[in-house]
């Protein structure tokens, strides 16, 4: 492996590098734990990275793959293990990780932890996009926005296909529980572009009703940004206490 930049970010040094022709990256704390643990941000690295500062404060590593498209693919999915195994042997972390996702990246890493939960010891989850009727599809309460185009031009699921789709990220909820994955959602009562009543209520429900360890914080007033928490003790002792 060779690595094709050496730089720092917010005082940490990161590392990129290629990965199967894709662009990575891995942010090192300097005090790095013994057992290897490190989240992984599915998505948007960098945005909104107050709690990953925290982890990386604490030794955790941070790692991020660039994906094919924010809408999750099958190519994506499947790369996801063997992400995780590369880093394994490139820079002896752990084969499991914490994914951090964030509304995209949620139902990235949903998708993830259904089809390889061997790989997820846990899930913090931020206003994830979970049913594709709402987001990008627009039909329910959320906003009419131009994520619908982009979704179908990289997915090349159509409105008629998504109406009969079975493979809705919420869809992967039984095998998340079936794995015993624990999760942490959180997400504002007032977001309009992923509403929660039509998103992670679903998650959080079946949760509840079939024995799955869900914590949920809810923000007032919460509208879809800013993602993550003024104050991230909740996050990192249900980091502690499940990975």
């Amino acid at each position: 492996m060779d690595i094709i930049l050496d730089t720092m970010w917010n005082g940490f040094r990161k590392l990129h590098f290629i990965f199967e022709d894709r662009r990575a990256l891995i942010v090192i704390p300097k005090n790095r734990r013994e057992d290897g643990k490190w989240l992984y941000k599915t998505e948007y690295f960098g945005a909104f990275p107050s709690f990953e500062l925290e982890m990386l404060a604490k030794g955790y590593c941070v790692a991020h793959v660039q994906n094919r498209t924010r809408w999750s693919c099958k190519e994506d999915i499947e790369m996801r293990p063997r992400f995780c195994e590369f880093l394994h042997k490139e820079f002896g972390l752990s084969k499991t990780c914490m994914p951090v996702g964030m509304s995209c990246g949620g139902m990235q890493a949903v998708y993830f932890a259904a089809r390889y939960p061997e790989y997820v010891a846990a899930l913090y989850l931020d206003a994830p996009v979970m049913n594709l009727l709402s987001c990008p599809g627009g039909i329910g309460d959320g906003e009419d926005y131009v994520y619908y185009e982009e979704f179908t031009k990289q997915t090349g699921l159509s409105m008629s296909q998504l109406i009969n789709y079975r493979q809705h990220p919420i869809d992967m909820a039984p095998a998340l529980v079936a794995a015993n994955i624990p999760i942490m959602l959180i997400s504002g009562d007032c977001d309009r572009e992923v509403p929660f009543h039509e998103n992670g209520q679903y998650l959080y429900d079946y949760y509840r009703e079939h024995g799955g360890t869900i914590e949920l914080i809810i923000k007032e007033g919460g509208d879809h940004h800013p993602h993550g928490l003024e104050d991230t003790a909740p996050l990192h002792a249900f980091a502690e206490r499940y990975y």
